[in-house]
């Protein structure tokens, strides 16, 4: 095993808020025992690594190096990683480490440990040539699967699976997936790969035809009332993958009785709701972060089996900066994935 390595690590970074991206190198230092180094292949861009790069969501930390949605190949393992060998190819992403002893993580839910490690707070990430990350955060990518698509399945792909499995949502219900982009088009694939009855919910006309294709089995505006109204109680899960502020008493009104909304999408506003139509019919809420390395690794091979990859569109990383405005803008079908090119 190699246990140091010595040259900068070259990457894109933003300075400030708001700016754009530019050349950045830094030194990583010493590689940790039990972490393990990546070439990074390819890099997926999320509206994560947007809010970032702005000060989205709380003042960031500049310099900002985006990216967790990384798919690389191992070139360097501290002594003391595990189960992982140099030459594999691994996907890292949007956490990259945890402290491996509290509870969450002895029961083999890292991911809601009280000192987990981000991938781009308080570090680098992967718009990079090289990326670290503990060995447990480094899963596997299945030979089934293409990695140059796979990057997106590590943030966005494993934010969808997660609630199928912790909410135990059965073949047999119908599911509702509110938003159709980054997230709430891999929603719509993995629903209808689950088995269910899938309604998918878009505020953009252009879509309703492109979740159709998705493998929805009928559409609904999210905005149009009369349509919210028709449809309600008959849903059993809904997932919100949006992260707009919506109607939503209109749409807990969709679900039937003992039905729940789940919530993916980072809403910033406050939500406004009655509690009237949850206590009268039973209903839930619940919402869910990323998932832990185990459930990465299963949401992998369900994509493996049933070929469920993100519909990607992409760019070389020396084109980082056009690739960022066309997520930005909202053009992007449906995830932006960046190719390492750094000679």
């Amino acid at each position: 095993m190699t246990t140091t390595t010595s040259s900068s690590i070259r990457a894109f970074a933003a300075l400030s808020a708001n700016s754009v991206l530019q050349p950045f190198s830094f030194d990583p230092g010493p590689l940790g025992d039990e972490d393990i180094e990546i070439r990074v292949e390819h890099c997926g861009i999320c509206h994560s690594d947007l809010a970032l790069i702005d000060s989205e969501w709380f003042p960031s930390s500049y310099p900002v190096v985006p990216g967790h949605e990384v798919v690389g190949v191992i070139t360097a393992m501290g002594s003391r990683a595990k189960g992982r060998q140099l030459g594999q190819r691994v996907g890292i992403g949007w956490h990259s480490g945890s402290c491996s002893h509290c509870e969450f993580c002895l029961g083999g839910e890292q991911n809601l440990c009280g000192t987990r490690q981000p991938t781009i707070i308080g570090r680098h990430g992967g718009f990079a040539d090289r990326l670290r990350a503990h060995w447990s955060w480094a899963v596997p990518i299945p030979d089934a699967l293409d990695p140059a698509a796979a990057g997106p399945l590590m943030c966005g792909g494993g934010t969808v699976f997660l609630p199928f499995v912790l909410k135990e949502v059965k073949p047999t219900e119908r599911v509702g997936v509110v938003g159709i982009g980054g997230l709430g088009h891999l929603a719509v694939k993995f629903a209808r790969a689950w088995g269910c009855e899938v309604t998918a919910f878009t505020s953009t006309p252009a879509k309703r035809e492109e979740a159709l294709a998705l493998g929805a089995h009928r559409t609904i505006s999210s905005v149009d009332r009369a349509e919210l109204k028709a449809a309600a109680g008959s849903l059993d899960f809904l997932l919100v993958t949006a992260g707009a502020s919506l109607d939503w008493d209109a749409l807990i009104n969709t679900l039937a009785p003992k039905g729940r909304m789940h919530l993916v999408g980072v809403v910033t506003e406050k939500m406004n709701l009655r509690s009237g139509s949850l206590l009268s019919w039973q209903r839930s809420l619940s919402a869910s972060p990323t998932p832990s390395p185990t459930l990465l690794a299963r949401m992998l091979e369900f994509s493996a089996r049933h070929q469920i990859l993100p519909q990607v569109e992409r760019f070389p990383m020396s084109r980082v900066n056009e690739a960022v405005e066309h997520l930005r803008s909202g053009r992007a079908r449906y995830r932006v994935v960046l190719d390492a090119d750094f000679s």
